[in-house]
């Protein structure tokens, strides 16, 4: 393939590249607020809380995140939520992962030993307190690798935002093998582009990773 076509083509991928990861990074962390929020509604909420929180939980697992977009994009006007296709794509993707966050941080808490979060009531502390002094301290260290692992997973998520024509990255390759008639070039250079997400993921994961965990390695 001529490279003069990756000149051509190269700043119409490079903003498909910075949509890609602000869909992201916006949509993942907004997730990952929501999952904690979620979390703690399950663990500290009344009954009726937990029931609507499982509900949720089970019914966007259960769906495919395709479906959930779609449903989210062409079906939000009916109830007057008119959103642009980077707007429906970064809050699909809050709605998406928020269950598999809580998740994570669910399995998080009950990481932690009971018997130091009783020993902190009886002491006095508030509920707050227990959750920022001993739970989320300890915590860190058995969620670190699941986070990472679904920051991953999310990145690959992005592609399908182009089905709603978010300008992502997979949607200007798909115009540029369209226009050009070459395929397999714009592919690669699409899954270099993903790699670098997945490698960038992984070494912030493992350098979080090594920072919680150091103190265990002193122990050691």
């Amino acid at each position: 393939m001529e490279l003069d076509l990756f000149v051509r083509y190269g700043p119409a991928l490079l903003s498909g590249f910075a949509v890609t990861i602000l869909c992201w990074l916006v949509g993942s962390f907004g997730g990952l607020v929501l999952g904690f929020a979620i979390a703690c509604l399950y663990r500290w909420g009344a009954a009726p809380f937990r029931w609507l929180i499982s509900t949720y939980v089970e019914v966007i697992r259960g769906t495919p995140f395709m479906i959930q977009l779609f449903i989210l994009y062409y079906g939000g006007p009916y109830i007057g939520l008119v959103l642009s296709p980077i707007q429906a794509g970064i809050l699909s993707f809050v709605v998406y992962g928020s269950p598999y966050f809580s998740e994570i941080f669910r399995g998080g808490f009950n990481a932690v030993p009971t018997g130091q979060i009783e020993a902190a009531r009886c002491v006095g502390l508030s509920e707050a307190r227990i959750l920022r002094r001993i739970i989320l301290p300890q915590m860190l260290v058995p969620i670190t690798a699941p986070l990472t692992n679904f920051f991953i997973i999310l990145t690959k998520e992005t592609a399908i935002l182009s089905v709603v024509t978010v300008p992502e990255l997979l949607y200007e390759t798909q115009t540029m093998a369209a226009e050009t008639f070459t395929f397999v070039e714009p592919f690669l250079v699409l899954s270099l582009f993903y790699w670098l997400m997945v490698i960038g993921t992984s070494w912030i994961g493992g350098r979080v990773e090594a920072r919680v965990t150091r103190h265990l390695k002193r122990a050691n």
